[in-house]
């Protein structure tokens, strides 16, 4: 059994002193003040003196060593010791070989795939504890905010696809139905006859939207009158 330690760096490597002091002052209020999280970059020590990390390169694997506790691109903050692993050295080794097939520099991105998420599938292995949430706190958070506005933005294609869609059906059920009524009621129809049928009582919204070319009415007006109980019914 070995220990296996995390080692944290506030990222300091942004080639701006202002800017690195500040990721500094946010690290302290967000980390040390509030225990949320900050800006970190990690490594993990196990079997040995040298720390192993991910990082960006254009060719090659972007796994890489260096002395613990020594990165020179960061500012050391603090070790935590993740638990012990009970792989053999030799194993280790094998696994660090395949993370660095697995891993190469050119699929570095700060959101989805830095050198925490490296950390955490290289602790995995060993069989230890995962990185504590505020370590990639902040990355963990943009990258569900960005998950959240692509899925968003998707949906939002979806349901304008479908309400586009549903009303064209709509329009020509509607439309149909118009025709259908109009035909039936024509004197020129098929059958010849004006034979009443029920007709579909369209507001006015309709009628305007859907002018389907319905010919005025050629029949006239009809006039009721009851004179001595009878239903008379007079023709103009």
């Amino acid at each position: 059994m070995t220990e296996v330690i995390l080692h944290v760096y506030d990222i300091t490597n942004t080639g701006s002193e202002n800017t690195n002091n500040t990721i500094v002052q946010i690290n302290r209020i967000f980390k040390d003040g509030i225990g949320v999280g900050g800006i970190f970059h990690s490594a993990v020590q196990v079997y040995g003196e040298d720390e192993w990390s991910f990082g960006f390169c254009e060719q090659g694997t972007g796994v890489f060593s260096c002395p613990a506790k020594k990165n020179p691109m960061y500012t050391y903050r603090e070790c935590i010791v993740l638990g012990e692993t009970s792989l053999s050295k030799s194993k280790v080794n094998q696994i660090l070989r395949e993370l660095s097939r697995e891993w190469p520099g050119n699929c570095y991105d700060l959101l989805s795939k830095n050198c925490n998420h490296f950390c955490n599938e290289f602790c995995e292995s060993l069989g230890v504890p995962k990185l504590p949430g505020w370590v990639n706190r902040f990355a963990n958070a943009g990258d569900t905010a960005v998950e959240i506005a692509e899925t968003t933005a998707m949906k939002f294609r979806q349901a304008k696809t479908e309400i586009v869609t549903a009303s064209k059906v709509a329009y020509r059920f509607l439309a149909g139905i118009t025709s259908n009524n109009t035909t039936q009621g024509s004197p020129d129809s098929p059958g010849g006859t004006n034979r009443s049928s029920p007709r579909l009582q369209q507001p006015a919204w309709f009628k305007n939207l859907v002018a389907a070319g319905a010919r005025p009415s050629t029949s006239t007006t009809t006039q009721s009158t009851l004179e001595n109980g009878d239903d008379r019914v007079q023709k103009s």
